[in-house]
């Protein structure tokens, strides 16, 4: 299994067989190395409804005929956009051909901004463990710290964890560094930083925090083989 980066929250899974895109925000995200209308995932996977994790995930959904799995509010609200949804929500985990699917608790806001600026509701937000080719990955969502991330760790044993690090808006440096402790997982990646002012980081501050786990700080389009 290969997993890259590709600036904000944006992680790609390629397994054997399946390509899986998580919060796919590439029109408008200046650090992406991607083109939206150049993706053609088999999946896409949502962890939140704020348009910097929806992205592109409607077009990119109707071209390529990606099923899109979200929690239920936001599965919903994309299928009234004529998107092939799969709805979840936190706690439940489902076995799908490409791999399983499992929505945790993440603590922040879930909500759509259209282009009338209307605020669409979408339910609460989520994290994702993944799980394909006998390896687990975790992608935080947008979230703070908090105490049942131990329990997400002891009950799933990541291999590689996704998280954030920006401040303001979710965990800083120093919460997703404690984080990490919670988690135990085999390494991790720093996500959700230095795509706007007010979450602009140094990675290698959190890197040298982290101790006894590796800390992969990548640039759009890196990746590593897990």
């Amino acid at each position: 299994m290969y997993v890259s980066f590709h600036g904000h929250s944006i992680v790609k899974i390629k397994t054997g067989d399946y390509t899986i895109l998580i919060d796919p925000f590439i029109t408008g995200n200046d650090l992406t190395d991607l083109v939206a209308n150049e993706e053609k995932p088999d999946v896409i996977l949502l962890t939140h409804g704020h348009n910097d994790h929806v992205g592109d995930t409607v077009p990119i959904a109707k071209a390529s005929g990606a099923l899109v799995v979200a929690p239920t509010e936001l599965a919903t609200y994309l299928a009234w956009q004529g998107v092939k949804t799969h709805a979840m929500h936190i706690g439940g985990a489902r076995e799908f051909e490409f791999g399983k699917v499992k929505l945790t608790q993440a603590f922040h806001g879930s909500s759509f901004v259209t282009e009338d600026n209307e605020i669409i509701y979408t339910g609460m937000p989520a994290g994702i463990l993944f799980t394909a080719e006998g390896k687990t990955i975790y992608h935080a969502g947008d979230t703070s710290l908090f105490g049942d991330m131990k329990l997400i760790g002891e009950r799933h044993p990541i291999d590689l964890a996704f998280l954030p690090i920006g401040d303001n808006f979710t965990m800083g440096i120093e919460d997703a560094a404690y984080a990490v402790e919670l988690l135990n997982p085999k390494a991790v990646v720093p996500i959700h930083y230095d795509t706007f002012p007010p979450i602009k980081q140094n990675p290698l501050n959190f890197k040298n925090l982290v101790q006894g786990v590796k800390v992969h700080v990548l640039s759009a389009g890196e990746g590593v083989e897990v």
